[in-house]
């Protein structure tokens, strides 16, 4: 039974990522801002799909960062790195960015990110 839950999660998880992937799109100017989330890290990276590349990413496991998050929160985690990832996208000359939130609800830690990109200058 367990396992028929866990399965329809996910599948309604990839139903809403592919509705989601139809509509948002990152080009070179704005690039896409993607967003996953596991039970331990998050991880945002900027992608350009125009060219099909990645321009940048930051995760809790990031060297930079992994020191710095040791015994904080989640949610705190992901505050900090929405900044680091507004930090790299404007260090690559990126003011603009399209959110894509990759299929997950809106709040707690894929809202904090947001927010915390969007307060360290990155416009959505």
């Amino acid at each position: 039974m367990l396992q028929k839950a866990v399965l329809k999660r996910k599948l309604t998880r990839e139903r809403r990522k592919k509705h989601i992937r139809k509509i948002v799109s990152g080009t070179a100017e704005r690039a896409r801002l993607v967003v996953h989330r596991t039970n331990s890290h998050i991880y945002a990276q900027l992608v350009d799909d125009a060219n099909e590349r990645t321009l940048s990413g930051v995760s809790s496991l990031s060297p930079a960062l992994r020191e710095e998050l040791k015994g904080k929160t989640p949610l705190e985690k992901a505050t900090r790195v929405g900044e680091a990832v507004a930090q790299k996208a404007k260090e690559i000359q990126i003011e603009n960015v399209v959110f894509d939130r990759n299929g997950f609800l809106y709040h707690g830690r894929v809202k904090a990110v947001a927010e915390a990109a969007r307060a360290a200058g990155l416009k959505f």
